[in-house]
């Protein structure tokens, strides 16, 4: 039975921010549990929402809308899934980066190491690569450059080898076995954090989720119409700088350039000129909330 497995993080802020008119053609790149969406659907009496998730247990979530399309794409594929449809530009782009607390609890999914559950990692359930794949497959030096790249982990030479080591003597096959490896290598006192790390490298190294943001932001830039809004939450640092970059100035790197006469050329103007945060009621309710960070910008 379809239902909402999240409470929507920033929900009042990014509908606000997305400042939409009952007409509106509108992109959920993230649907999930589909609490941003509904609130979307609200606001466009007379528009379309176009909504993405290359998740399974997202599909059944979706909502009896008729204004609603559902993709079940990664959203890296935006641009062509809205030429499928006829659509050349839309008002509004929203996107919550963050994974749902649904998958997180999903032992299944192995998302967290608060769980055991096998190393899979994977939000397109039909990839064929999971993290077990690349924690028994990669070799030391790329275990290394995903640890190190992905998780900003100081000492990722050293645990790319310790895990080397163990998957020498069985196959490291569920979150606790890892979980078990890696506490070897955490530092005293961020031992959880050092873990989170972890995993969000290899669920970032399993998705290819910054490249995927990357094509999703370059295809955003050419869909929105001029004054339409560019609306994204993000949750760790590693994504809200290419976001932010983006934004700002219209390429990853966050080189400025400038016209002529020395203006700032950006094809994009922030909305907020300081990240949206959310206040201490919403982290209390919601903890999905506590590293979240909403930017806007506006297609010039």
């Amino acid at each position: 039975m379809a239902q909402i497995y999240h409470i929507p993080v920033l929900a009042a802020e990014s509908i606000e921010g997305m400042n939409l008119l009952p007409n509106a053609d509108v992109v959920d790149a993230t649907f999930g549990g589909g609490g941003h969406s509904r609130l979307i659907l609200e606001k466009i009496t007379e528009g379309r929402l176009f909504a993405f998730d290359q998740d399974e247990d997202a599909a059944q979530n979706a909502i009896n809308d008729k204004k609603l399309y559902f993709i079940r794409h990664n959203f890296r594929y935006i641009k062509n899934f809205l030429n499928y449809y006829g659509v050349e530009k839309v008002d509004a782009i929203f996107a919550d980066l963050g994974v749902s607390s649904h998958d997180f609890d999903v032992p299944g999914r192995g998302f967290s190491f608060r769980f055991e559950g096998n190393l899979d990692m994977r939000m397109n359930q039909n990839a064929k690569t999971d993290a077990g794949k690349i924690i028994n497959e990669y070799s030391g030096e790329q275990l290394g450059q995903v640890f190190r790249k992905f998780g900003e982990i100081h000492n990722s030479r050293q645990l790319a080898a310790v895990i080397c080591k163990k998957r020498n003597e069985s196959r490291i096959k569920t979150t606790t076995h890892l979980k078990e490896i890696v506490a070897g290598c955490a530092p005293r006192a961020i031992e959880n954090k050092y873990l989170a790390q972890v995993f969000q490298a290899l669920r970032i190294e399993v998705n290819d989720e910054l490249d995927a943001l990357k094509e999703f932001m370059e295809a955003s830039l050419k869909l929105l119409k001029p004054g339409g809004r560019l609306v994204v939450i993000t949750y760790h640092s590693l994504e809200d700088r290419l976001c932010k970059n983006f934004m700002k100035t219209g390429n990853f790197e966050g080189k400025v350039q400038k016209d002529f006469f020395g203006n700032v050329s950006s094809p994009f103007k922030m909305v907020n000129k300081k990240v949206i945060t959310p206040g201490g009621e919403e982290i209390k309710t919601n903890s999905r909330s506590r590293s979240a960070k909403l930017r806007i910008a506006e297609k010039i």
